[in-house]
């Protein structure tokens, strides 16, 4: 019975690492590669300053303590991009699309909105000093008190996209 014991327990190993391996053949075979993203720019960090952005697809990236002094985003799609920590002076967003961005933390000096689309973007904790609004679209924009109150001083003029005007869009009184 001895040998006869040994033979079953080696057939039954046999079977089980022949299982074992015929299931990590099957994961194998059936696995789908891991496709690379392929735009994963990211501009975190990163000195722009007087980079021409403008008419780019800015969608979505992440612009974290980006330097965007004089930088050119007229007519960009920043549409749900990352302005955390930024710095803006003199920037040109001219007719820009930063509908649901995030522009935390920002500062903002000599700026131009013109024309630009804001709508449901966070804008918090950010100075908005010396900006031209003029047609500037700021519909649920979450903005600080004291920002928006600034901002109604200078507002003025009718989004050519949206039609909504400017001091309407802010709230103002």
């Amino acid at each position: 019975m001895n040998g006869n014991l040994r033979r079953k327990w080696v057939k039954w190993s046999v079977s089980a690492l022949l299982a074992l391996a015929l299931a990590c053949l099957w994961v194998l075979l059936g696995a789908t590669p891991a496709w690379a993203v392929m735009d994963t720019v990211n501009y975190s960090n990163a000195n722009l300053n007087e980079v021409d952005f403008s008419g780019a697809d800015l969608s979505a990236k992440n612009f974290i303590s980006a330097e965007l002094r004089n930088a050119n985003l007229r007519n960009a799609n920043l549409t749900n991009a990352m302005l955390t920590k930024a710095i803006m002076l003199g920037a040109d967003l001219t007719g820009a699309n930063l509908t649901g961005a995030l522009v935390d933390r920002t500062f903002i000096v000599g700026a131009d909105f013109t024309d630009a689309i804001l709508q449901d973007a966070t804008m918090t904790r950010t100075s908005f000093d010396d900006v031209t609004i003029a047609g500037a679209d700021f519909t649920d924009a979450i903005l600080d008190r004291y920002e928006q109150k600034k901002l109604c001083d200078r507002a003025s003029g009718t989004n050519p996209t949206t039609g909504i005007a400017t001091r309407d869009s802010l709230g103002c009184r």
